[in-house]
């Protein structure tokens, strides 16, 4: 079955395969896991919900609450359950990542080195940043989660992003080493 909406549904029904929840707990589960790699908005949550009840994917349960809105609890289905199987199993499709400071770099002979600076010092900050963090969510899972089978995996995501943190962070420091020595020869008149 090929479902409509892209990857939505199906990181849905994996969030899902950590067991009930609300939209709202799904982003915010988002926020505090996958959110370092992957983005889903609640305009992508909600409709993608909806589609996946409407395709006996997941089960709707509403919980009533006295003085308190409806929650829409949702879980996975068997059919959602294998449906996530099938998806993982396919090959990973190719993306074209969008980079904004690449994309000015690239421009970058169009103003002041010291501007391409600024921003490259920025994003190596960024990523120095990232790096505690996740050096504290691991440290975190460790204790918090160490007997869920989930554990490895969680750790193979998070270690990718430490990796591509210290790669950035290398590359930060040689692209700011290039730029002092481009403003040092404009300066020079060379």
């Amino acid at each position: 079955m090929r479902l409509e909406g892209g990857a939505t549904p199906n990181a849905l029904l994996g969030l899902l395969s950590l067991g009930p929840m609300s939209g709202y707990d799904i982003r915010q589960l988002i926020s505090q896991s996958i959110g370092h790699f992957w983005s889903e908005s609640y305009g992508q949550i909600y409709p993608g919900l909806k589609r996946l009840a409407a395709a006996g994917l997941v089960a709707k349960k509403t919980e009533r609450g006295k003085g308190s809105p409806d929650r829409h609890v949702y879980s996975l289905t068997a059919e959602g359950r294998e449906q996530l199987r099938r998806w993982l199993k396919l090959p990973v499709a190719k993306e074209v990542p969008r980079n904004e400071l690449l994309l000015k770099l690239f421009f970058g002979a169009q103003v002041s080195p010291n501007v391409s600076r600024e921003h490259v010092q920025g994003y190596l900050e960024l990523h120095q940043r990232e790096l505690k963090t996740y050096e504290a969510i691991a440290k975190r899972l460790r204790k918090e989660e160490a007997d869920d089978p989930q554990l490895p995996f969680w750790l193979m995501t998070l270690n990718m992003g430490r990796h591509r943190s210290r790669a950035m962070v290398k590359w930060c420091r040689e692209t700011l080493a290039e730029l002092e020595e481009l403003e040092r020869r404009k300066k020079g008149g060379t």
